[in-house]
C-alpha cells in the first residue's frame, strides 16, 4: 500500500524568478465546497476522552493534501497534488512491453524517454496539470484559518512526480518533488516564493507504484537535511561523484546549502516520513508490497540496507522478499547484511513525528506518532507507538490509537502543543477537497509550558545571547534545545562554553548531548581540532554521552579519537 503521497511536481526551472512566474496563468484547482462535510466528518473522529478536536482549515482552502509543515508561528505549508492520475501514473496500468522498458531505465532521462515512446500522442495532457505548495494561516487567533496563498506553484514538467515533503527552516523552505529536491524563499514576505533553487536533481529514475515518491525531510541533530526517497530510485550527479541506487528507496542526507549528498541508508521500498529521538536515532515506516508481507517500522542505521529491490515488485511471490523474509523482524538465520525492521506495524505508515517533550499527555511522552493511510477513513487513524532500546537496536514496547476514522496523511505537534492532522478525507483518487485539524488535551490538562514554547519559537533564537541559549540546550522541549544548539554552532564565541558543558558529570544530560551534536556541527565545517577538549567523553559513565562524542568524531573524521575509539 501507499500513503498516496500523492503528489506529482513539474518544476519550470532551477531558478524561477517572480517574473517569470507571474507570467503564467494561475492553476485554478476546481476544489469543492465550503461546506459541513469536514465538521460532519469530524463526528466520526474516535478519540480518547483526555483529547479534543477542532477543525483549522477545510476545502476550498485546500484541496488533495499530501504532506504539510507547521513553523515557528504556526502557520501551515501544504503540499498539494493536481497530478495524481494526470500525470503520474503507474505500472500496474500497463502491460509487458512497458514493464519491461520500465525496469530498464537507469536515469530520469531514460524514464522521460520511455514516456515520449509510449505517450507519444498523450504528452500535452500531462504537463497540464501542477503540483503546489500552499500557506494558510490564522491571522485573528480565532483557531481557524483564514488566510492562505500558492507559495509555490507549476510544477509540471513530465518528469515531475508528487510533491510530498516540505520542512521551514530561519526562512528557507526546502521542498522534495521528483526529480529534484528545491529550496523556496520568500524574500518580500508576501507569502509567496518568489526564488527557487534546484539543490539536487535526478530522483525519480522509475515510475514504480503512485506515491513512491520523495518524502520525510526533517532537520538531524547534526544540522543536516535528511530525506527519502520510495523505489522510484536515484542516478544523482554531484561535485564530487555520482550516487547511482536505481532500483531501491533511500534515505539521503546533505548539508542545508546542498553540499555533500550521502546515502544514508538504502534498501528501502517507500519510506515516507523520517523522525529522529531524542538521541539522534532516525526512525521511518517502510509499506508493504501487497504480496503477502507486512509493512515495517524501521530504525535506519547509518550505511544499513533494508533489503527491498524494485523488480521483487514484479515477481509474482515477490522472490527473495517473501522467500527469504526480509521483511521480517529479526530472527535466527536470517541474513546478515540485512537491517531487520523492528517490527511489523500499521498497513499505509505516512505521516510521522516525535514527541518534542511539551505540550502532549503525559502518557504519551516519548512516542512516536504514525499515520496509517489505507485509503478509507474507517480503517485509517494515527497511532503512537513507543520503542524500548534492545541490544544495538530496538524493540517496540507499546502502542494504540491517537484518532481513529480519519484518513490521515500527515501528523505534526505544533507551537502550541497541539497534535495537527493532515486529512485526506476519502478514497485513493483525488478527492479535490482537504482539511487540517487540531488535537490537543482539555482545558484542565494542557501543558503550561507551551506557552514559553509558544513564544520562543515565533521570536527565534538569534535574539539571545549565549548565556541564555545555554540554558535553553536543557529544556524540556527539544524543538529549543535544538534551536538553541544550531544559534550556538554558528557563534565562535560559545565554544568554550559548549566545552565545559559537554564535559559537565554534573550537567544536565541533554544539555551535554546538545553541546556536544553543537561542537560536531563546528568540527564538521572544518575544525575537527575543537573535539580534542572532549575526548575525556569516551570515558563517560553514560553511554549515550560516549555514543555521541564517537558519532560527532568519526562524521568530523577527526583522526585524534582514534586511540580513544580503538580503546573503546
Amino acid at each position: 500500500m501507499s500513503r498516496f503521497t500523492l503528489v506529482s511536481c513539474a518544476v519550470v526551472a532551477a531558478c524561477l524568478g517572480a517574473a517569470a512566474a507571474s507570467a503564467q496563468t494561475p492553476y485554478r484547482p476546481a476544489l469543492l465546497g465550503p461546506s459541513k462535510e469536514a465538521e460532519l466528518a469530524q463526528r466520526k473522529f474516535v478519540l480518547p476522552p483526555d483529547l479534543t478536536c477542532s477543525l483549522w482549515a477545510a476545502e476550498p482552502q485546500l484541496g488533495n493534501p499530501v504532506a504539510f509543515w507547521i513553523d515557528g508561528k504556526s502557520r501551515a505549508y501544504v503540499t498539494e497534488t493536481y497530478r495524481l492520475h494526470k500525470g503520474v501514473t503507474d505500472n500496474r496500468k500497463f502491460g509487458e512491453d512497458w514493464l519491461v522498458a520500465e525496469l530498464a531505465c537507469r536515469t530520469v532521462a531514460d524514464r522521460i524517454a520511455m514516456y515520449e515512446r509510449f505517450f507519444k500522442d498523450r504528452l500535452p495532457e500531462l504537463t497540464r496539470e501542477p503540483e503546489r505548495v500552499r500557506l494558510l494561516w490564522d491571522s485573528d487567533g480565532d483557531g481557524k484559518a483564514d488566510r492562505d496563498t500558492v507559495f509555490a506553484d507549476d510544477f509540471k514538467r513530465l518528469e515531475d512526480g508528487i510533491a510530498a515533503g516540505l520542512l521551514e527552516h530561519r526562512g528557507d523552505v526546502f521542498y522534495t518533488c521528483i526529480p529534484k529536491l528545491w529550496r523556496l524563499r520568500d524574500r518580500n514576505g508576501d507569502g509567496v516564493a518568489e526564488e527557487r533553487t534546484a539543490l539536487h536533481d535526478g530522483f525519480g529514475v522509475h515510475t514504480a507504484l503512485l506515491g513512491h515518491d520523495m518524502h520525510g525531510l526533517v532537520l538531524g541533530p547534526d544540522g543536516r537535511l535528511y530525506f527519502s526517497i520510495g523505489d522510484r530510485g536515484l542516478s544523482v550527479r554531484t561535485p564530487s561523484g555520482a550516487l547511482d541506487l536505481p532500483d531501491e528507496g533511500a534515505v539521503l542526507r546533505c548539508e542545508l546549502d546542498g553540499s555533500g549528498l550521502e546515502v544514508f541508508h538504502r534498501g528501502l521500498r517507500n519510506p515516507q516520513e523520517l523522525a529522529f529521538d531524542d538521541f539522534g536515532n532516525l526512525f521511518t515506516g517502510d509499506n508493504n508490497s501487497d504480496g503477502g508481507d507486512r509493512a515495517r517500522f524501521v530504525y535506519l542505521q547509518p550505511q544499513g540496507d533494508c533489503g527491498w529491490r524494485c523488480g521483487y515488485q514484479s515477481i509474482s511471490d515477490r522472490g527473495p522478499w517473501n522467500q527469504e523474509k526480509l521483511w521480517w523482524p529479526p530472527f535466527r538465520g536470517q541474513a546478515a547484511y540485512l537491517n531487520p525492521p523492528i517490527d511489523n506495524y500499521t498497513s499505509g505508515p505516512s505521516g510521522l513525528v516525535f514527541d518534542p517533550g511539551t505540550g502532549l499527555p503525559e502518557r504519551w511522552r516519548r512516542h512516536f506518532l504514525l499515520c496509517d493511510f489505507r485509503g478509507s477513513s474507517s480503517n485509517s487513524g494515527v497511532f503512537a507507538l513507543r520503542l524500548e532500546p534492545k541490544g544495538a537496536g530496538f524493540e517496540l514496547a507499546s502502542q494504540g490509537p491517537v484518532v481513529t476514522s480519519v484518513l490521515a496523511t500527515d501528523v505534526d505537534i505544533g507551537p502550541d502543543g497541539a497534535i495537527w492532522v493532515l486529512d485526506w478525507s476519502e478514497g485513493w483518487d483525488q478527492p479535490m477537497k482537504g482539511r487540517i485539524y487540531r488535537l490537543e488535551p482539555k482545558p484542565e490538562l494542557r501543558d503550561p509550558r507551551v506557552a514559553e514554547v509558544q513564544q520562543r519559537l515565533r521570536e527565534g533564537f538569534a535574539g539571545l545571547d549565549d548565556a541564555a541559549l545555554l540554558g535553553l540546550l536543557g529544556h524540556a522541549d527539544r524543538r529549543l534545545r535544538q534551536g538553541a544548539q544550531f544559534e550556538l554552532a554558528d557563534r565562535p564565541t560559545a565554544v568554550a562554553a559548549l566545552t565545559t558543558l559537554a564535559n559537565s558529570v554534573s550537567g544536565p544530560r541533554m544539555a551535554r548531548i546538545h553541546a556536544v551534536w553543537a561542537i560536531g556541527q563546528r568540527a564538521r565545517r572544518g575544525e575537527p581540532e575543537l573535539l580534542q577538549p572532549l575526548h575525556k567523553l569516551s570515558d563517560e559513565a553514560d553511554v549515550e554521552l560516549r555514543a555521541q562524542w564517537a558519532r560527532v568524531s568519526g562524521e568530523a573524521r577527526h583522526t585524534g579519537a582514534r586511540d580513544a575509539l580503538v580503546k573503546l
